[in-house]
Parts: structure tokens; sequence; C-alpha cells
């Protein structure tokens, strides 16, 4: 598949893929912004906001759960590369450099929820 075909363009507010939803992709941001949100009926609870370089749906496409959150494109413009799973699973057995660079975010992020689980908890 050419490289034109995986990559997709988002204005803002644009929803890139909902809480809930399967999917076997991950997206890496090209330009502009993505939030990662929680919805609901009341509010919208921004996550994180990743720019360009950073990835976001990397659970779906190890795991195959869906959506644990919702991506928006928070900026006119957002440019963003799926990889799908044959491809991620190729990436990460030719390429150990990818395959610690996913570890090494996934182990940010749990930190950084770990934190915040913490700090809600705590009186």
């Amino acid at each position: 598949m050419a490289i034109e075909n995986c990559i997709n363009e988002f204005d803002i507010g644009d929803v890139i893929f909902e809480e809930g939803s399967s999917g076997r992709e991950l997206f890496v941001v090209l330009d502009g912004k993505v939030e990662i949100a929680k919805l609901n009926t009341a509010a919208r609870t921004v996550i994180v906001t990743l720019g360009k370089g950073e990835f976001f749906g990397e659970m779906a496409v190890i795991d195959g759960s869906s959506r644990s959150a919702t991506a928006i494109a928070a900026e006119p413009k957002t440019r963003v590369m799926r990889i799908n799973h044959a491809r991620f699973v190729y990436l990460v057995s030719q390429q150990p450099a990818f395959a610690l660079m996913v570890m090494d975010a996934l182990s940010k992020r749990l930190r950084a929820s770990n934190a915040a689980a913490f700090r809600a908890s705590s009186p």
C-alpha cells in the first residue's frame, strides 16, 4: 500500500476515533495536534495533547481491545499516518528501536496514569 493512502487530514474538532470503537491501527501525528480525551454527556476531559512525531492508538494495535479514549484533531489541517497491525508487527520485528520507542512511551504513559490515579485518591 502506498504511503499516501495511509495519511489522513482532519480539521479542528474532527474525531479520528471514538472511545469504545474497535481498531487495529495506531496513528502518528505528522502535522498539527491531537487531543486524547474522555467524553461524557456533561464534559470532555483531555488526557493529553499530542504533537508532531507522537503516536496514539497503540493499545488497540497491540492487544486488539477497543479504544480506551477518543482522539480529536486539535488544530486545522492535522495530518496523521495510520499504521495497521501487520505493518506494526513488521516494524517491531525489523526495527528494534521502533519497538523500544513504543515500550518507552507505554511505560511513561502508565507512570503518568498511576500518578494521576494516586493524586485523585489521596485526601
